[in-house]
């Protein structure tokens, strides 16, 4: 490896809108398009649909909302630069520690999931399955020192063999398809609706992640907002298709509703249709895995430059200019993480709460900042209230995990404290 440097110059704008697009993607679908559909319907049932369709609309305010700010403040600080800009450095921070703090933990989970579903077909252990994961963070972790143009590259082709996979499952279900599963419409009242939408809510979680990257856009005033825009189609289209699906063949209930997907595929193809679960549910932990990692490298590197996080994390790689710092902070906790998981100390269902609770945080941030900032933008300031809104009225229902941020805030705030104090001394 080349000699590394601290550095304090940009990333080359390595971006065009077809890999913005697929970085949208893969942040986006997440294991939700496994677990989900199956799981809004049995709460729904048919009606979950509407569900779909309603979260599909609510969500368009925050991925618009996230497109305009990173198209006029481009920064490896995502999020934390927006809340800067419209705030201060104090507020700032705290939101870039929210999101670098979520990676570490949310990205071995992935790989995990991932591991998970080849050790059903294959009969792995949890060595086998922790070693897996090992190796999947291990390649997207080699793939961001590369350079993002390299991430990116295999972020499109992963991409698109998300896509073609759930376009082949979906149109493999379509002869299974029945009228009669439509009806009764509504088996657990209206208020079931709305319980699924908020469900749903994890599925569209995403955006945040890629305006890390703004930075490295071609054009990010014209292809930002364009990749929000068709990804954000993309993803509501897939997402809508295999939850129609999923009600039409009623892949759901008596204990299936987790493996919907899987069970809905394997009416048609059989045995076969495990496998391209299993493959689907890979490529998905890599692409999300690989979305973060590099986003949350970028904000190590940008909370370096602010002196609000050690200096190492702001080291560059002398040849291919690529974060390594944060890559490193990053695959030491993979390694605490993993082998926490490893030894039953949590299990995945009660860590997975703790990312959850930072990235709503950090969405909040956001929207207060699109307040602010986008307050002579008229489609801006709508979006952004919207999903203030919608963000606020939903926080209260994470439960204990919504302490993990303010515990965060307040360990922060008592360090810059003490740092002042230092400095005045």
């Amino acid at each position: 490896m080349e000699k590394a440097t601290v550095q304090t110059a940009g990333f080359a704008k390595t971006l065009r809108l077809p890999q913005i697009v697929a970085l949208y993607i893969g942040a986006v679908i997440g294991s939700g398009v496994l677990l989900i559909p199956g799981l809004a319907a049995e709460k729904a049932g048919p009606a979950s649909i509407l569900a779909w369709l309603v979260m599909s609309i609510l969500v368009l305010p925050m991925a618009l909302t996230m497109g305009l700010l990173s198209a006029r403040y481009p920064s490896s600080g995502g999020v934390s630069t927006f809340v800067r800009t419209a705030y201060g450095d104090r507020f700032g921070n705290i939101v870039g520690w929210f999101f670098l703090l979520s990676v570490p933990i949310g990205a071995p989970i992935l790989s995990v999931t991932g591991a998970n579903y080849l050790a059903v077909l294959l009969g792995w252990g949890d060595t086998q399955i922790y070693a897996a994961a090992a190796l999947i963070l291990t390649a997207v972790l080699i793939m961001n020192v590369l350079g993002m143009h390299v991430a990116a590259r295999v972020q499109t082709i992963v991409v698109a063999l998300i896509i073609s996979i759930l376009i082949v499952a979906v149109v493999a279900a379509l002869p299974h398809a029945s009228a009669a599963h439509f009806t009764p419409f509504a088996p657990n009242g209206w208020l079931s609706v709305v319980q699924a939408a908020g469900l749903l809510f994890w599925c569209f979680i995403g955006w945040e992640a890629v305006t890390h990257l703004s930075e490295e856009f071609v054009d990010p005033a014209k292809n930002a907002i364009r990749g929000v825009l068709w990804s954000a189609g993309i993803v509501a289209l897939l997402y809508f298709a295999v939850a129609f699906m999923t009600v039409a063949t009623h892949s759901y209930g008596a204990g299936i509703s987790a493996a919907a997907l899987s069970v809905m595929v394997q009416l048609s193809l059989g045995p076969v249709g495990g496998w391209i679960v299993a493959v689907t549910a890979l490529f998905i932990c890599i692409a999300t895995t690989n979305a973060y990692i590099g986003a949350a490298a970028r904000i190590a590197y940008a909370l370096a430059q602010e002196k609000i996080a050690p200096r190492w994390f702001g080291l560059l790689h002398a040849k291919y200019r690529t974060p390594i710092g944060g890559l490193l902070f990053l695959s030491l906790c993979f390694g605490v993480v993993l082998t926490v998981l490893y030894a039953g100390v949590i299990d995945l269902a009660r860590l997975i709460e703790l990312p959850t609770a930072t990235f709503f945080a950090t969405y909040i941030g956001g929207c207060l900042a699109g307040i602010r900032l986008l307050r002579n933008h008229r489609l801006g300031r709508l979006a952004s209230w919207t999903s203030l809104v919608f963000t606020v009225a939903l926080y209260p229902f994470l439960g204990w995990s919504a302490l993990y941020p303010l515990v965060i805030a307040a360990l922060l705030l008592l360090w810059q404290k003490r740092m002042e104090k230092r400095m005045t001394a």
